[in-house]
């Protein structure tokens, strides 16, 4: 499919979908056009031949896809100004705001198909975790909107009610594991490397564990038992840090995390 996207909103996210699919060769530049007030920082787009605007209309009206990327409190005025624009019949309306959810934007365009779409901020090196809800969109429409952020690291279908358990898990997750990133490079400073050196060793250590679990479609504990030795010092280091309450801790974070959502 060839389409032509609208992106609403050139802030960071905007930008990042913008220059990933661009990256991917998934959409030539031509057949992007992105927003924003202040197009003078889009330049670098505008370069690479991005179509580049100050008007959300001629957005909508260029678009067969339109890319909701603004501020939450900007979503009801500028729906408001766009809803006679939509066309149902052609579009589909993604929102990647996040605490937004489908009911409220369709009070503002009606039966028009909506996808939301929660990415995180790896989408800035074409490597999010995005999870994707939709309602009235085709199988077709959605599977366009699902290889699209596909494009930009990992997508998935959920229920939308699970949205905020999305945004814990894979939002709020990323800094959960900068933390555990930062803690090993401390732990490697203290038993003798240079801050740079453990700053790599850690970092590359925790990419490489996640790929394997990508790529084989492995449990963690299968992982883990290839390096577990009997007497060895990988367990013993494991069972200490479980006396300290590790995975407790960690499971207790993301219930924290979730339950602070769901009251605000």
């Amino acid at each position: 499919m060839n389409k032509k996207i609208a992106i609403i909103g050139g802030g960071n996210l905007g930008t990042a979908i913008a220059e990933g699919l661009i990256q991917s060769g998934f959409v030539a530049p031509k057949h992007i056009l992105i927003t924003k007030r202040n197009i003078a920082t889009l330049h670098e787009l505008e370069r690479k031949g991005v179509l580049v605007s100050d008007k959300n209309e001629e957005a909508v009206r260029y678009a067969d896809l339109v890319i909701l990327a603004v501020k939450p409190f900007q979503v009801d005025d500028i729906l408001r100004s766009l809803a006679s624009e939509f066309k149902a019949d052609r579009q589909v309306l993604v929102s990647v705001i996040t605490g937004i959810s489908i009911e409220h934007i369709a009070k503002h365009v009606g039966n028009m198909p909506v996808v939301r779409a929660m990415p995180n901020t790896a989408i800035a090196i074409q490597q999010s975790m995005t999870c994707i809800a939709a309602r009235n969109v085709s199988e077709e429409h959605l599977q366009y909107v699902m290889d699209i952020f596909n494009q930009l690291g990992k997508a998935v279908k959920i229920d939308e009610k699970l949205m905020d358990a999305a945004t814990v898990l894979g939002a709020c997750g990323t800094a959960f594991a900068m933390r555990y990133i930062r803690a090993n490079i401390q732990g490697g400073i203290e038993i003798g490397f240079d801050a740079a050196t453990a700053n790599l060793i850690a970092a590359q250590t925790v990419k490489g564990a996640a790929e394997l679990l990508l790529q084989r479609g492995a449990h963690p504990e299968q992982e883990i038992d290839k390096v577990t030795t009997p007497k060895g010092c990988t367990i013993a280091g494991l069972n200490e840090m479980e006396h300290r309450g590790f995975s407790s801790s960690l499971i207790k974070g993301l219930v924290a995390s979730y339950d602070k959502i769901a009251k605000d």
